[in-house]
This record gives C-alpha cells, structure tokens and sequence, in this order.
C-alpha cells in the first residue's frame, strides 16, 4: 500500500505503509540512534510526535517484549529509509511491522529521510501526516497545517498512570519489570522513592531497583502534599512529553517538594519543571535533541559523557537564580543539560541517565541521588 508523509512548508514524501493503516498527525522530528527503535517507540516523551529514523535500516532485529519501555507505544506515527521485514534475532517475538500493525502505529517506509532530516534541521522540526493509501498530497499538507502545536500543549496527562502503584510489585520476580537487574549498589536500608509520572520510561524505575529503592509512582496531577505525607526519602521527577510552560499545576507541586528540602531529582521533562519551580525559564528548541550519541560535558570534571536524549524543549540558564549552579552543558549547541543546587537537595539533568536505548556513562546520577537521601 501507497503512503505519504506531508509537512506543514508544503513538502511531502511518497513511500510504501509499514504499519497500520490511516492517517497520524503530530510534531516529526528525528532520532539519531543507531538501534533502539523498539524502545523509542515505547518511550512516552515521543506523545504527539511522528518519529524519523536518521538510521537508514530499521526493523532488523525485530521486536522483543522484554524490551518495551512503556505498555504500548506512544509515537503518532513512524518513518524510515528502509523496512526489515525479516527479523533476524534469536531473542525476536515478531517483526517490526506486524507490532506496529498490531499497536494501530501509521508508519511509513522508503522514505528519503537524509532529505526529510535535512529539512527539519534547516527548518526546525515542524507538523506532519501520515496517509496511508490513494490519499492526496496537498490535502495531507492542509491537514498538516491544521494539526496542534507542540508549544503549549500539555500531553502529560494522556501518559501519566491513572493511580499510584509500588514497584516492584509485590512477587514479581523478572521480565519486563528488569527484576533480574543486576544490584549495582546496597545501603543500609531500601530507600523510598516518591516518583511522579511525566510519562517515565520502565528503565528509570528498573535502575533504581539496582541501586537498592523501592519506588512509589503517583499520577502527575497527584498534590505534592499526597507525595509528602507519605514521607519519601526523595522525589523523582520522571522524563515525559510536551511543553514544560503548559504545566502549571506540575510547577506548582514541584516548587512545594522544592521548599520541603526533600531530596529531589528530575530528568528530562522533570528536568524543565524544577528549573521552572526554581524560577527560571523554558524555551524550545529549533529541532531538539533526539538519539543515543549526545556528548554533553561535566563541568566540575571535564569528563564528556555520552548520553541518551529526547527532548525538543529546554532551560534558559541565564535565567538560572544565582544559588543554582549549572553542571552539565551539550557540546553540540551549549544549551543547558545540568544543574544542581547549591544549599538545598535537588539537581537534574535534561538528558536520560537510564539509556534504554544507549549508553550508560551517565548511570552515575542514580547513585548521587541515593547519596543525597543517605545524608538526608
């Protein structure tokens, strides 16, 4: 079956369906990982966004169901250059079309995606359809004008939990829950970790198993005062869609979690949202930062970490206040990946310290966190 993809400027491109059929609208942008398909699908930060693969042969390995980062994905829609249709992989449960077929994901294959990139790195990543089918072009293009922006949208709640859950549960003993994982450190205690879901990627929660936390997870609309009766050693603030500015009842609970001297941290989205709670701003960024190969610097160390990324919105430091100190930039552009306090318990990072997919230079941070709930 015919597919388009067309965006807002006008252009469009012509390819093959690799999913389901129909039509998907939503913010395209790009990722630059090598592998991790699956994971991006899964991973709820993509809410509202039609994900481009700049990795020129997707669907290679399959797809595998311990290695879902959510229940089912998140993605508008999907494009890539060239469809695997043959998994090869012995741990594959099934090939990559038949599970976004399977998960209603409009995809579309045979793409020019260097052009497509090309294009939105020029232009900065705009609105696009996908259709799938005898559909026209310049109505797509239309359609693509018509669809929401992602400024000002708040997509958090079409991804957070519906009720607060423990984790691990009780008497689960491996799979996708990652309770296998390999302890990477044991306090004295298991630490209770409050976390709010932005819209958290299983792995976040499967790192802090290893490194000794059992972690209560509450829906992002929960009041800071639900979390804080609870008496939490710390507060997570989870990674997650949208745009940071569009939450204000999010700032809100976060600035009283800010005040109640809890040791707090927050990446990604979470990341956005101190920095708004502590008084500084967010803007958005012209075409993001997508993929598993981002080098962002340590400023204390000088050590450059590799890192894992998925954000299109970011912190102004300029607007930092002055007993908040900035610890990590992106050596791509310099835009802002880290901050920390400096008399109170809470740092962030923009970037994914739990890869899932990527690499795990930055794996570290869990364990600074679990040094802030010991002094604590």
């Amino acid at each position: 079956m015919k597919a388009v993809l067309a965006l807002e400027d006008g252009s469009w491109f012509q390819g093959t369906a690799a999913g389901a059929a129909g039509r998907a609208s939503g913010e395209v942008v790009f990722n630059t990982g090598m592998t991790g398909y699956q994971e991006i699908l899964t991973d709820p930060s993509y809410a509202g966004q039609i994900v481009t693969m700049t990795c020129p042969e997707i669907g290679n390995y399959g797809v595998v169901g311990d290695d879902v980062e959510s229940r089912a994905p998140k993605v508008a829609g999907f494009v890539m250059r060239s469809e695997s249709l043959i998994p090869s992989n012995w741990r594959a449960d099934g090939s990559l079309r038949d599970y976004l077929t399977a998960c209603g994901v409009v995809a579309i294959a045979g793409v020019d995606t260097r052009a497509l990139t090309r294009r939105l790195r020029s232009a900065g990543v705009m609105r696009g359809v996908i259709g799938t089918g005898d559909v026209d072009p310049d109505a797509l293009v239309e359609q693509a004008r018509q669809a929401p922006s992602m400024v000002g949208a708040d997509l958090v709640q079409t991804v957070s939990c519906a009720a607060a859950f423990d984790w691990p549960p009780e008497g689960a003993v491996s799979g996708n829950g990652g309770y296998d994982v390999e302890p990477v450190r044991r306090s004295e205690r298991r630490f209770r970790v409050a976390a709010w879901d932005f819209g958290m990627k299983w792995n976040i929660l499967r790192r802090f198993v290893a490194y000794g936390c059992d972690v209560r997870v509450y829906p992002a609309s929960t009041p800071a005062a639900v979390l804080l009766a609870d008496q939490p050693d710390g507060v997570f603030l989870s990674n997650g869609p949208g745009d940071p500015a569009a939450l204000p009842y999010v700032v809100e609970n976060v600035r009283a979690v800010v005040a109640s001297e809890t040791p707090t941290f927050g990446i990604c989205l979470g990341h956005q949202v101190l920095g708004l709670a502590i008084g500084a701003r967010t803007f958005k960024l012209k075409f993001g930062h997508r993929g598993s190969n981002h080098p962002v610097k340590q400023l204390e160390t000088g050590k450059v970490e590799i890192t894992s990324q998925n954000h299109g919105f970011a912190v102004d430091p300029a607007t930092l206040p002055s007993d908040v100190m900035v610890t990590h930039v992106n050596l791509y552009d310099n835009t802002l990946e880290g901050f920390r306090h400096r008399t109170r318990p809470l740092f962030s990072v923009q970037y994914h310290p739990e890869a899932s997919p990527g690499p795990h230079d930055a794996d570290y941070l869990f364990g600074l966190f679990v040094d802030a709930m010991e002094r604590s």
